[in-house]
């Protein structure tokens, strides 16, 4: 099968790792894989290395006439079979690149909202009917397309985001020091940026019921989660000393592996989180939401802590729970690693894309 990925690496490495290993094992795999993207990142020389051919070009705008006559071109001259779009600028661009080609379009889509049948702007993406299939990072995704009215079933599938044991396995264990916790502290991490979806003032009424003897405090890790309104809302609630704002980091697996837990209290949008798996691939114990996302992500009480979203009383239970007891944390992160790491792995993700482009070819 001949195929050409159009979509943007020009992120952080271990944010994007997952997708284009997919791709490495893919073409591994024996299918001829082809990507067009920004030809100056990390990610597009690991593409040269295991073989590939990288096109060091992607969409700037949603509407260009000139990727339009890119893609176009590739798709004819390198005889592409199938197209594979990542983003919104290469999803509307490659639809109207193929519109009167023989070539199978395939779009991707790893966050639950804002897919809504009676939306217009829906139709130039993932919706529209040039589209052959979706591939979606979890089932809830999978399932919000379902909903929609109209649309035929069976073309949005389920292809997660597997990883590989060994991107962890050298991950070094990070100095907490200067950001000068108490001795005894059980220390949280919290990685997340800045957006409603996260759930961040439920872990601030949370952690208010905690008893003030409680040892947790709590590393936020991203961007923006220290604005006005949360640090006035920490100092008046008298919680302020147990939290530290690290911002952005590079070295965020470090931080996370160096801490005793993780926890994630996102309300919804969540695909499939990569801070969660990272988590649990560290074998941190990891507390999370029972939103759709994050479902078969853990098995509660054995291999992770799932608890309804928007619940302040549960999450605080949580923590305590983990707080009090170093052998259930100690536990509890030996499962969830094994657990994550039969279920979601690389390997398992090449076979579940190769069997959707199969049907693609044979229909």
């Amino acid at each position: 099968m001949r195929v050409l990925v159009v979509s943007n690496y020009d992120d952080n490495y271990n944010a994007v790792r997952p997708e284009g290993e997919l791709f490495i094992g893919l073409h591994r795999a024996g299918a001829d894989v082809q990507v067009m993207t920004y030809g100056n990142t990390p990610f597009a020389q690991q593409f040269r290395d295991a073989g590939m051919r990288v096109i060091d070009y992607h969409p700037d705008d949603k509407f260009s006439s000139e990727a339009v006559a890119k893609i176009r071109q590739e798709i004819l001259e390198q005889d592409r079979q199938i197209v594979h779009l990542f983003n919104n600028k290469a999803i509307i661009n490659g639809i109207r690149a193929t519109w009167d080609l023989p070539v199978k379009v395939v779009t991707y889509r790893g966050y639950t909202g804002n897919i809504h049948w009676w939306d217009p702007t829906n139709y130039l993406t993932h919706l529209n009917p040039r589209v052959d299939a979706i591939t979606c990072v979890s089932d809830a995704v999978k399932e919000v397309f379902e909903r929609q009215l109209f649309f035929p079933k069976g073309k949005a599938v389920t292809v997660s985001k597997g990883h590989n044991p060994a991107w962890y396995a050298d991950v070094e264990t990070g100095d907490l020091t200067p950001f000068g916790f108490p001795e005894d502290a059980v220390i949280v991490s919290v990685v997340a940026n800045a957006r409603r979806m996260k759930g961040i003032p439920y872990l601030l009424d949370a952690v208010s019921l905690l008893p003030p003897e409680n040892p947790a405090r709590f590393l936020l890790i991203g961007r923006g989660l220290n604005d006005a309104k949360t640090l006035k809302t920490l100092a008046q609630r008298g919680i302020a000393d147990r939290f530290v704002f690290a911002g952005f980091r590079k070295d965020v697996l470090s931080l996370v592996k160096a801490c005793d837990m993780s926890l994630l209290p996102s309300v919804k949008g969540e695909g499939l989180s990569k801070v969660l798996l990272e988590s649990l691939f560290l074998g941190n114990p990891t507390i999370m939401t029972n939103i759709g996302g994050n479902r078969g992500l853990a098995i509660d009480g054995e291999t992770g802590l799932v608890i309804p979203p928007r619940n302040p009383q549960a999450m605080a239970a949580a923590i305590q729970l983990l707080t009090d007891d170093a052998a259930l944390r100690q536990r509890m992160g030996k499962a969830g690693k094994e657990y994550i790491q039969a279920n979601y792995s690389v390997e398992r993700s090449v076979s579940e894309l190769m069997e959707v482009y199969r049907n693609l070819l044979e229909a």
